[in-house]
């Protein structure tokens, strides 16, 4: 397994290292993608792959990276108000469930579900959509119904998380964590089959 990150290294050598945020923003800043500072980790594993791929450093979303202008917070955060310049903080959070809890009371939280709703809103916002926050409210509650989340791409610990917990109910989300710490540290993709696989190898061995 590859312990540095290198504009020569292979796809799979990528793929089953762990690499940190800081590295990543590093590495990507040091092979030319665009804003690499200011990107999240998913889209700088998405533009690193491209790169190891094509050789072609490029800017891996369409959101806006640069916010000007008063923040929806400042606005004052009502239903009817359009998205504009959304802040991620515990004050909009709240705010989101908050009505959802008037609209759906029996509406509990997920894991996972910020992720999702951050990935949906950025969706609406760079399709040239212009959600208001009572449609983010709207996708907030669909998703806290939905009995299993779709993988994320480039989502790869929650991903694991979710499966973990999935293939065995008695399981703690502190063994899914611990479990991750493991996988990390292992020369495979970064999966839960993969653990899988990996860890009934190396019983195998031990017999």
């Amino acid at each position: 397994m590859a312990d540095a990150l290198s504009p020569t290294m292979t796809l799979r050598d990528f793929e089953n290292g762990y690499w940190y945020l800081e590295q990543l923003k590093n590495f990507a800043g040091s092979i030319g993608i665009p804003e690499a500072k200011k990107l999240r980790k998913d889209e700088l594993e998405k533009a690193i792959v491209a790169f190891l791929r094509t050789g072609k450093a490029a800017l891996p979303t369409k959101r806006s990276l640069r916010k000007t202008g008063v923040k929806d917070v400042e606005r004052g955060l009502n239903l009817k108000l359009r998205i504009e310049n959304y802040t991620s903080n515990r004050e909009t959070k709240d705010f989101i469930v908050e009505q959802a809890h008037l609209m759906a009371p029996e509406v509990r939280e997920k894991s996972g579900v910020w992720y999702r709703l951050n990935r949906w809103r950025e969706g609406q916002t760079t399709s040239g959509k212009h959600p208001t926050y009572r449609d983010l409210v709207r996708r907030y509650i669909a998703l806290n119904k939905m009995e299993r989340f779709e993988k994320v791409p480039h989502g790869r610990y929650i991903n694991f998380v979710a499966e973990f917990l999935a293939a065995d109910k008695r399981v703690t989300r502190a063994e899914a964590i611990a479990a991750w710490t493991e996988l990390k540290k292992l020369d495979v993709p970064k999966d839960y089959a993969s653990w899988v696989k990996a860890r009934a190898k190396r019983k195998g061995k031990s017999r």
